[in-house]
């Protein structure tokens, strides 16, 4: 169960970055091409497809060991506290 948890926190952040992409591509459509013409005609996928792989795996193993460490509950635990030593205090 652990590890579903996991790798779906890794599938959500694949999500979160298509959603980030969107936005992106939302803002330049809506924005940039209707003020400046510049529609991208020249870009290919082939230029991008050598990391772009490297970056989806990359998010997607982030996320699962966030998820991970999260769900497993290493960061909800407390560190101890260190004893402070303080001198004894005499009453008057």
């Amino acid at each position: 169960m652990l590890v579903f948890e996991s790798l779906s926190a890794g599938a959500i952040a694949i999500g979160i970055g298509f959603l980030c992409a969107l936005l992106v591509v939302g803002v330049f459509a809506l924005v940039v091409w209707p003020l400046t013409f510049i529609d991208l005609a020249s870009v290919s996928k082939e230029e991008f497809d050598s990391w772009a792989q490297i970056v989806l795996w990359s998010v997607f193993a982030g996320g699962s060991l966030a998820g991970y460490w999260c769900f497993s509950g290493s960061a909800f635990k407390k560190t101890p506290k260190r004893a402070v030593l303080y001198p004894p205090r005499k009453h008057r």
